[in-house]
């Protein structure tokens, strides 16, 4: 017998898949004229040679992504409708974009250190945003979508933010080729930050439910008395946390991957479209083949999978003789992040039930946002001081030992809880 907010959920679900999967879409057309692992990277190695530098843009981005995850879990445990909550966050992850257009054209006025100041200014901004919102949402989309179908629907919407990643990075790439400098990335941030707001657009559809059945205590509880309940008792959770923790400093060297396609190889800017295009398409159809197997036979499997392909990614760059090679790489990098995102992400989810599930989703984000920022400082250094090749090489023998946790020591939360 379903209850009358699970009724309302199902009433609404095809809706709300519908309209998820447009912000997830958008969301993606945008991210392709900005990428993390192309475009910015880019933008800041034509402000500096520092490998450190270039290495921290995807690392703000994803330490600020998880780092306010726990702080803002007590808070969001206690909501019962939480679409006002994203929708406002939400708004500090994507303004900043049209600020990286106004740095961009400023950029020959300013002068190279302001502008690479303003440009990490931005950064921080915007990860944190999404930090921010991180919680509410995935608690917002754990709630409209039923258990048994989460993976599925994380994967298919993931997977279609990659697929037009795909198409708006090939476009990058051309505007990087065809436009001088400063019009260059002025136009693809500025294309990014229309993008982002039609996402907000599609996002602000969403139809969620008051939950009138939640149980709230009186007293509020503070975040961090809720996390050390759940570390004292769930040890297959610490083992999880683990492996998170691990997957940063296993996959460092991919922040590295298309700097040393371009400094080693002499890589085009249309190539290196191309190459986004290729971790896009493969994390395409990763996200959609992943979380539907997911489902099926659990999440841990593919996790598994993931840390292989991680392996197997380092192992090739670490061989790699000339451009072709960075065809495959990106390929298994695009697994190894699906892997390590939308399925951890959805892993995370089983762990909790609706009233601590904020906290499960706190912990793996926050306790994971230090090494998300020391891993590529670390591999910075090592590819500054010695090059890039020993960054591979350490990666790929962390991918070994992540994948020596996942098999023999963490277990199938939804299974152990069934």
């Amino acid at each position: 017998m379903l209850s009358p907010l699970e009724q309302n959920i199902r009433k609404n679900l095809k809706y709300n898949v519908k309209v998820n999967l447009l912000d997830g879409s958008l969301f993606g057309m945008a991210l392709g004229f900005a990428s993390f692992s192309t475009i910015l990277p880019l933008f800041v190695a034509s402000m500096t040679d520092s490998a450190t530098l270039i290495g921290l843009v995807p690392a703000i981005h994803s330490a600020g992504w998880l780092f306010p995850q726990l702080f803002t879990a007590s808070h969001v445990s206690r909501l019962r409708q939480y679409k006002h909550t994203v929708l406002m966050m939400t708004i500090h992850e994507r303004a900043p974009f049209l600020g990286f257009a106004i740095v961009a054209l400023l950029l020959p006025f300013v002068g190279l250190s302001i502008g690479l100041a303003l440009t990490f200014l931005l950064l921080t901004w915007q990860g944190l945003g999404g930090g921010f919102t991180a919680n509410a949402w995935t608690s917002m989309i754990s709630k409209i979508i039923p258990p048994d179908s989460r993976g599925t629907f994380f994967g298919l919407q993931a997977g279609l933010a990659n697929l037009f990643i795909s198409m708006s990075a090939i476009g990058a790439g051309y505007l990087l080729d065809y436009l001088a400098s400063p019009w260059d990335f002025a136009a693809c941030f500025f294309l990014a930050a229309v993008f982002f707001t039609a996402s907000w657009f599609a996002l602000a559809q969403t139809h969620e439910p008051e939950d009138t059945e939640k149980i709230i205590p009186e007293e509020k509880t503070h975040f961090w008395d809720d996390a050390q309940k759940v570390l004292r008792r769930d040890k297959n959770f610490n083992w999880f946390l683990a492996v998170r923790i691990l997957s940063q400093f296993a996959t460092m060297g991919f922040s590295f991957y298309i700097i040393y396609a371009l400094r080693e190889f002499n890589m085009t800017p249309v190539i290196a479209g191309y190459l986004t295009a290729t971790l896009t398409i493969s994390q395409t159809i990763a996200n959609i083949s992943m979380g539907w197997i997911g489902d099926r036979i659990g999440h841990r499997a593919m996790l598994i999978l993931g840390a292989t392909a991680a392996f197997l990614s380092a192992l090739l760059a670490w061989n790699a003789t000339t451009i072709t090679w960075f065809y495959p790489i990106f390929i298994l990098t695009g697994m190894a992040n699906v892997s390590l995102w939308t399925i951890s992400m959805t892993m995370t989810v089983d762990f909790g039930g609706e009233a601590d599930r904020p906290i499960y989703i706190g912990l793996s984000q926050t306790l994971t946002a230090p090494a998300t920022i020391v891993a590529p400082i670390i591999g910075g250094w090592i590819a500054d001081s010695a090059g890039f090749v020993p960054t591979f090489t350490i990666s790929t023998i962390l991918s070994l030992a992540m994948i020596g946790i996942l098999v023999f020591l963490v277990k199938d939360p939804r299974k152990i809880r069934s």
